[in-house]
């Protein structure tokens, strides 16, 4: 498995650290591995069981040289490609990717994930009973209607007299679809004898001024034998014909309906396939050919191919399912995208859906494009050198929310409506603080689960933390600032005291910073935007430089490309380098798209809703485009790979700030919009307690689920704020 492992520290229950520069030097002298020069290949692929004891050697090392290795993650890798990839998920600013960019050998594979792409088609011994809940489930979706339906047809065959052999064909997979579950469907093969003629032979042919008949002893042409066996004249038969015009295509409709229903439900894809290969395989086979029965325990099959065998109609597993590498919830949710298009820009007046459902479908077809995008990223920096990747993913590694961000702006621009520009803040605190608290808590409490205790490099943690610190020092240094100098103004105020010299109760109260003509806005508040939103992105480039360049050690990161005896692979990726960016370049168009039409129907929610405008825009607006990073977080953390799970938050929430912002700022000098840096107290608050709860849990590298817990709960504790807060002024 190409999981990263990183070491723990030596105990007396601990294994050996695998790949450490301690291990490397004890088993050159005990000559336990041979020579260094092959030592990787063994030292990375073997499963070493807990229970070994370390090597004499490392209890003779003192221990500085030991503690050095521990903190040392080695990585194994199929091929360059995969080793490539799995570099660049541990390089600050890359996006991490757990899916392979290139195919798996198969004989690496699990008996589980082999299982997902078999034919059913092969006979198992004793598995157990079949009824089970998820057959039940197929029953009560499937099962009693498509029965019902072979059976009409049947009843249907058989009134033609010509397709009795079909009738009887379908009467027997009436009662396999009714159950299939432990039967099986073979091919057989057919005596010669009985090739020749058909199983009835009535039928009559007027040729000439006489007449034969089969029954008269002459022969029937063979056009218009009722039904032949012979492979070759199969499709010219009457029977046939009468099939094909009047059993198949009903039943193809059925079975059509049952493989999408099924595909799209993932975990029932063993049904589609059950149907998928009845239409293509036993539906066009002659009839007797076909022969449906129940498999006994302690029976021989039958000779003859196999075509249908299945045991289990629901699989658990089918998550992992894959289409030329892409995620079957991809696959599947990429029609919503273009079903999204199509009303969006055919529907402009909304005569066949309302705006808060091309809304939602916008929001949700941003999911799946941002998978296309995230694996189109990975596989271009897998397959090119260093600068190529750093560049690809400066690029685009942020395309899915300045998308969305700048149309915003766009249209509140457009409209002179400043909610747009609040909305936009809301989502970039929702990314920030969600990235900070829900992402990570979300990991330690599902990979707690499976693992007691999680370990992390706490140094390169250490690294993001401290460029969390300056980036939301910087984006609110302009707030505060504001709130320093400027002069606080509210909209109405009551007395409640009916005294003049008594209190007063005031409303929408905010600081004004355009006082005396904008004096204090455009001559301090201004230039002091302009001056964070260079040093930002300047922390950015030094902390690419220090991690990536400098101080690369402090990942400490190994990976090993070798294989085991007799197992060699070359590299067969998905998507080449020229596909991979044309899938990048095409979904990015389509997220623009998708884009524009969130932000053009979003207006009659924002004005009809009850709820706050700050928390549609710090859950829906903010999280919904994270869905394949939370996904690719949550698997390393089951993997025991918390490192990347926090990278992913920690890496996000700085481009938040040091990318995004500035790129927002950039945008609003070339085009004026209603955007300005200066967030509400409830963002300030919110944010810097997050960053600062974020770095007390992990500042001893390691956590559990109740720590998860805590910043789960914390996060959904902010959200209830957002969600009772009044609407932001303007809005």
């Amino acid at each position: 498995i190409d999981v990263p492992k990183a070491t723990e520290p030596r105990g007396d229950s601990d294994g050996p650290r695998r790949g450490s520069l301690c291990d490397r030097h004890c088993a050159a002298i005990n000559n336990v591995q041979g020579d260094l020069g092959d030592l990787g290949c063994h030292l990375y692929h073997p499963r070493v069981p807990p229970a070994v004891s370390p090597p004499l050697c490392c209890q003779q090392h003192s221990e500085e040289v030991c503690e050095s290795c521990m903190v040392k993650t080695t990585l194994t890798a199929e091929n360059v490609v995969e080793a490539n990839k799995l570099s660049n998920n541990y390089k600050f600013g890359f996006k991490k990717w757990k899916s392979h960019v290139t195919a798996r050998p198969w004989e690496d594979r699990s008996e589980i994930v082999k299982e997902l792409y078999s034919d059913l088609n092969v006979i198992r011994g004793s598995g157990g009973s079949t009824v089970t809940c998820g057959n039940v489930l197929y029953l009560l979706l499937f099962g009693w209607w498509l029965s019902f339906l072979y059976v009409l047809v049947a009843a249907m065959m058989f009134i033609t007299v010509v397709g009795a052999p079909y009738g009887r064909l379908c009467w027997d997979l009436a009662g396999y679809f009714l159950w299939p579950f432990g039967k099986v469907i073979q091919k057989v093969e057919v005596p010669k004898s009985r090739r020749a003629l058909g199983a009835c032979e009535a039928g009559t042919e007027a040729s000439g001024a006489g007449e034969t008949s089969a029954l008269l002893g002459g022969p029937v042409p063979r056009r218009w034998r009722p039904w032949c066996w012979a492979d070759a004249g199969h499709w010219q038969c009457a029977g046939t014909v009468a099939w094909l015009c009047l059993g198949y295509p009903a039943l193809v409709l059925a079975h059509g309906l049952v493989c999408v229903t099924a595909w799209l439900l993932v975990f029932l894809i063993p049904v589609a396939k059950l149907s998928a290969r009845t239409t293509t395989r036993v539906l066009l086979l002659p009839p007797e050919r076909v022969l449906v029965r129940r498999l006994k325990m302690t029976e021989v099959p039958l000779e003859g191919e196999v075509i249908l065998c299945c045991y289990r109609a629901v699989n658990p597993y089918y998550y992992k399912y894959a289409v030329d590498g892409i995620n079957v919830f991809a696959v599947n949710l990429l029609p919503l995208v273009l079903v999204t298009l199509v009303l969006g820009y055919v529907d402009s007046h909304n005569s066949l859906t309302s705006s808060p459902v091309k809304f939602t479908l916008a929001l949700l077809s941003i999911m799946p494009l941002s998978y296309y995008i995230g694996m189109a990223i990975a596989s271009i920096s897998a397959q090119s050198n260093f600068a190529v990747g750093a560049v690809v993913n400066a690029t685009f590694g942020s395309i899915t929310e300045l998308t969305f961000y700048i149309t915003a702006l766009i249209k509140g621009s457009r409209e002179g409506n400043r909610c747009y520009a609040e909305i936009v803040k809301s989502a970039l605190t929702g990314t920030l603080v969600g990235c900070v608290l829900f992402v990570p808590g979300l990991c330690m409490v599902i990979g707690g689960i499976r693992h007691q205790e999680q370990r992390f490099n706490s140094r390169s943690a250490g690294v993001s933390s401290a460029l969390l610190f300056l980036s939301v020092g910087g984006v609110f240094a302009p707030t505060l600032f504001s709130k320093v100098y400027g002069k606080l103004v509210c909209g109405e105020c009551h007395n409640v005291t009916q005294n003049p010299l008594g209190h007063y109760l005031c409303h929408n109260c905010h600081f004004d910073l355009m006082e005396n003509n904008g004096t204090l806005y455009y001559s301090h508040v201004q230039p002091l935007v302009y001056t964070v939103s260079l040093l930002l992105p300047a922390a950015y480039l030094i902390g690419l430089f220090f991690t990536l360049k400098t101080h690369s050690h402090i990942y400490d990161i190994h990976i090993s490309g070798c294989h085991m005896p007799g197992h060699h692979h070359s590299a067969v990726v998905h998507w080449s380098r020229w596909r991979a960016l044309v899938i990048l370049l095409l979904s990015t168009l389509c997220m623009s798209a998708c884009a524009d039409l969130a932000t053009e129907h979003i207006s009659p929610i924002l004005t009809n809703s009850t709820i706050s405008q700050y928390f549609i825009g710090v859950t829906v607006l903010a999280m919904v485009p994270e869905l394949p990073e939370i996904v690719n977080g949550i698997q390393f953390a089951l993997q025991n790979n918390l490192s990347l799970s926090i990278e992913i938050g920690n890496c996000i929430a700085v481009q938040v700030c040091m990318l995004q912002i500035p790129i927002l700022v950039l945008f609003t000098i070339f085009y004026p919009t209603n955007f300005t840096l200066v967030f509400s107290d409830l963002h300030v608050y919110a944010s810097m307690f997050s960053v600062v709860l974020m770095n007390y849990i992990f500042m001893d590298g390691k956590c559990d689920y109740f720590q998860g817990t805590v910043l789960v709960m914390v996060y959904f504790i902010l959200l209830a704020v957002y969600f009772f807060a009044p609407s932001p002024s303007g809005c």
